[in-house]
């Protein structure tokens, strides 16, 4: 479907591809990753616009999200079916057209190209995204822009191009339109190339990892966990090999030292020099360095630290948008909100942080309390001529110049970043502000709404073993499934104006999400009539909490498998030392050492190996008992 041969491409001087080349086969689903600034968007804009190096089959339909939101009086069902220009030219042909035989031919491309369905398809995709019956009828211009950017993911995904390029399509999505858009595009039956940072849509809605860096392109096969064990394989064999290569470089250039004027030995001294010109170094391809996040200690409280009883919350005279709040929040909480867009989650963050007051009911905070709220639309409200230095400043008045740069530093804000003004940050190093400015007054809890919208995924891997290691309470509103099952522990639900915790995870609320939205191969929810609908919802409500019981359980599983696979890798790393020949040729000692390390290495391996399969066994038992299957926890 797609060749790029030697693809150079630079702007403003800077080299963006340099020679890269690749293959994406019809049919294949791909994710194309690499850091912020990498070039991928670069790369479908020459895709679409197309470029010597780039070749696609003749006649192919291909198809990206369009960056400005459609507008317009025109109905969100109308204009998603507009999108096929074939589909609508025919119709609009057939109410003119006089001859017999080009009417039978439009009508027969219009069953050819499944023109009745479309209305009917059209409506399912807007209902996955969000879209009721009741929206889909109103005009564009009743929505704002994120929303109606949906619809332009929505009438991209209707028209089925051959190749669809999607360009972080989740960034105005909230978690349920994305759960449902990985199903969609699992099931997709054409060609996809995908740029996101969202981990858990490459590992579900790909089969393939291209991977942007220092200008080349780079295939794995596999979703993005496979793409991510393969490279640290490669990376760790790499750097052996230039340690084994950088040792003989040395060894060689001390011999040359020592007798290059000495007449016995010159010849074979020229002949090492030959041999050192001719030894092609190994490049050194480590992972670039993570860019860390380090969030202060603030020290203890008595819980609770936030208590609701009987609240509600809106916005001026209107009605409450949520009612009947009686909710309890310790420090040692790890909290994500689920719900669509528009249900209050946001509503409920305001509250919490102090921006909205009860309507009703009482809200108490522990003595003292820090709160600390990230959101999205406070990256608009960053002045754009100030240095992130000057915005710290202006917030820690009186704190030493260090003191201030040491706090942009744990955000990863460093040395020319900390000088750069922000309208010329990137989105992630904005964000990065955005935590540091809101982490000046050591919060107990961090209010955090879509705090990973603008980071690459080695950034977001970072904040998430940042979270994990906060001593605090955090409350997380994101469309990243892989954060809340990072960082969570307890999941509340926002929805009918009410908030409730969930019993489950987030794979429990995936498929009550697609049973409800419906995505392709999502089986119905009800059967025929009142009383099999309620059994099924009885069913998985007992399924939910038999699982919640056993969460604990699924949690030391998980633990018990990445203990083991640490283990295993500090084993790989010792084998490959003592696979490394100059070993036997060093000092006894190293030798020793070494194989005395391996067997402390092999002792803690098969002791994590008896822990994982001790808690797996256990989890087997409870589940069986309870009826609940292991593929299907």
């Amino acid at each position: 479907m797609l060749r790029i041969d030697n693809l150079t491409y630079r702007i403003a001087g800077r080299i963006l591809f340099d020679g890269a080349g690749a293959v994406v086969p019809a049919g294949h689903k791909i994710g194309l990753i690499g850091r912020n600034g990498s070039g991928k968007s670069t790369l479908l804009r020459l895709i679409l616009e197309g470029d010597d190096a780039i070749r696609l089959p003749a006649r192919a339909r291909i198809a990206t999200v369009a960056q400005e939101a459609p507008s317009g009086e025109t109905s969100l069902l109308e204009s998603v079916l507009a999108a096929d220009a074939e589909r609508a030219a025919l119709l609009q042909e057939a109410l003119s057209a006089e001859d017999p035989h080009r009417i039978a031919e439009i009508h027969t491309r219009l069953a050819d190209i499944g023109s009745h369905a479309a209305p009917a398809r059209a409506a399912s995709i807007l209902a996955g995204l969000g879209f009721d019956a009741e929206d889909q009828a109103r005009p564009l211009d009743s929505f704002s822009g994120g929303w109606r950017m949906r619809v332009a993911l929505a009438a991209t995904l209707f028209t089925e191009p051959d190749l669809l390029l999607l360009d972080e399509p989740t960034n105005y999505l909230d978690l349920e339109g994305t759960l449902w858009l990985e199903g969609y595009l699992r099931s997709y039956p054409n060609t996809i190339l995908l740029v996101s940072h969202d981990r858990t849509l490459l590992n579900s809605a790909v089969g393939g990892i291209l991977h942007l860096e220092d200008g080349k392109l780079t295939a794995y096969a596999g979703n993005y966990d496979r793409f991510e064990a393969t490279r640290s394989a490669r990376l760790a064999n790499q750097a052996a090999q230039r340690k084994k290569q950088d040792a003989q470089r040395k060894h060689m250039q001390a011999f040359v030292d020592r007798f290059r004027y000495k007449a016995s030995k010159a010849r074979q001294a020229q002949s090492r020099l030959k041999a050192l010109a001719r030894l092609q170094p190994i490049a050194a391809l480590l992972a670039d360095p993570t860019v860390a996040f380090e969030f202060p200690d603030p020290g203890e409280l008595a819980p609770p630290i936030i208590t609701l009883d009987e609240c509600a919350v809106g916005y001026g005279d209107g009605d409450p948008v949520l009612r009947d709040l009686n909710l309890r929040i310790g420090m040692d909480d790890r909290i994500a909100l689920l719900g669509a867009n528009g249900n209050g989650k946001s509503t409920l963050a305001k509250l919490l942080t102090g921006r909205l007051k009860p309507m009703a009911g009482r809200l108490f905070t522990t003595p003292k309390l820090r709160v600390g709220y990230f959101a999205q639309h406070q990256i608009d409200e960053l002045r754009e001529g100030e240095t992130a230095f000057q915005h710290m400043a202006r917030l820690m008045k009186g704190a030493p110049d260090a003191k201030q740069r040491a706090h942009l530093a744990s955000f990863g804000l460093i040395q020319d970043k900390a000088n750069t003004p922000a309208g010329a940050l990137s989105g992630g190093e904005k964000a990065r502000l955005l935590l540091a400015m809101m982490c000046r007054t050591r919060p107990h809890i961090m209010v955090l709404d879509e705090p990973t919208n603008h980071l690459d995924i080695d950034a977001r891997e970072a904040l998430v073993m940042a979270l994990n290691g906060f001593p605090g309470a955090i409350l997380l509103i994101t469309h990243d499934p892989h954060l809340i099952e990072a960082c969570a522990d307890r999941l509340w639900l926002v929805e009918g104006g009410r908030v409730a915790p969930f019993d489950g995870d987030v794979e429990d609320y995936r498929r009550r999400l697609l049973g409800v939205r419906g995505a392709p191969g999502a089986k119905p929810t009800g059967g025929n009539g009142d009383a099999p609908k309620r059994n099924k919802k009885q069913a998985r409500r007992d399924a939910a909490q038999a699982r919640a019981a056993h969460a604990g359980l699924r949690r030391e599983v998980r633990e018990a498998e990445t203990l083991t696979e640490k283990r295993a890798a500090d084993m790989a790393d010792i084998e490959a030392e003592l696979a490394d020949p100059a070993i036997y040729d060093g000092p006894t000692a190293a030798m020793v050492t070494l194989l005395k390390r391996r067997e402390e290495a092999d002792r803690r391996l098969a002791k994590a190996e008896a822990q994982w399969l001790e808690a797996q066994s256990a989890l087997d038992a409870v589940e069986q008992d309870s009826g609940i299957s292991q593929s299907n926890p």
